[in-house]
């Protein structure tokens, strides 16, 4: 008779325990939750919020209390924004330059990833984060003098040229953790094979990398995407980007919240869908890399 009802204990307890994880499980998710609202709900209201501005007329976005949810949405924001700027030529010129910039940091920092992951130069690779940290004021004044001296002021080329300030650096810290983290033996069995440091490079290293390289595109996309400062100084009038166009809403006399709010959400826009699209591939990029350099 013992025998059973020590059984029986050890089930309840086993059950007792059982419920006990899932319970502590279940406030560790609410606590987490609840952190990631606090977190993000800022970013969230003032998108709302701008969001309510372009849909309403400079009256009611003056009016007070402010009115969240307009009574008779209006899109006149967003035609002013069109027919104040040649919207699509700014478009261009942004897709230009960020897809220009990407390129070219791919080029450059895949390799240069690649060799500081390899020969464990973390001197170069403190010194390209050094130039991605520096405020872009500090490289403005003498790139805008040097390229008025070629005079390269006015185009797309200089924007390209300064944005890789920006893209370089992240393509190279990107891939340093995915080349870290790839079996040594791989590479070193195609040099046996006969194979260059470039082939081993290209044939076995790039494909296995593959998740780094998305996430290094998408990421330096972006960045180049939004930069403002660039383009404001180095930019004519033919060669504006879109950050350009969000400061051409403003005037002397006031400022005028709808076409503002306008203009920053069609300039958001394409960067919000490319995350959210790309939102997985970035994650478990990061992931990957995160336990590879580990």
């Amino acid at each position: 008779m013992d025998a059973p009802t020590g059984e029986n204990d050890m089930s309840d307890l086993r059950l007792r325990s059982a419920a006990q994880y899932r319970l502590r499980r279940l406030i560790g998710n609410i606590g987490f939750g609840f952190s990631v609202l606090v977190l993000v709900s800022p970013a969230i209201l003032f998108f709302l919020w701008m969001l309510s501005l372009s849909f309403k007329n400079e009256l009611d976005n003056t009016d007070w209390p402010p009115v969240f949810i307009p009574e008779s949405p209006t899109l006149d924001n967003y035609r002013e924004v069109f027919a104040r700027n040649d919207f699509l030529r700014f478009a261009w010129n942004s897709i230009v330059v960020s897809f220009g910039a990407t390129g070219i940091a791919l080029l450059i920092g895949v390799p240069a990833g690649y060799g500081i992951a390899k020969m464990h130069a973390m001197r170069a690779a403190a010194l390209i984060l050094i130039a991605r940290i520096t405020p872009g004021l500090s490289y403005l004044i003498p790139l805008f003098l040097l390229f008025q001296w070629l005079g390269m002021t006015g185009t797309l080329t200089p924007i390209v040229i300064t944005h890789l300030v920006i893209t370089v650096p992240i393509v190279v810290w990107v891939m340093i953790s995915f080349f870290e983290g790839l079996p040594p033996e791989l590479e070193e069995a195609a040099l046996v094979d006969g194979a260059t440091i470039w082939q081993a490079f290209r044939y076995v290293a790039m494909p296995l990398a593959r998740p780094g390289i998305t996430v290094a595109t998408i990421l330096s996309f972006i960045f180049s995407w939004n930069n403002f400062i660039f383009a404001m100084v180095l930019a004519g009038r033919e060669t504006r980007t879109l950050p350009v166009a969000v400061n051409n809403m403003l005037t002397f006399e006031q400022i005028a919240w709808g076409p503002l709010s306008a203009a920053a959400l069609l300039v958001t826009a394409p960067v919000l869908i490319l995350t959210l699209v790309a939102q997985k591939q970035i994650v478990a990029g990061l992931t990957a890399g995160g336990v590879k350099g580990a």
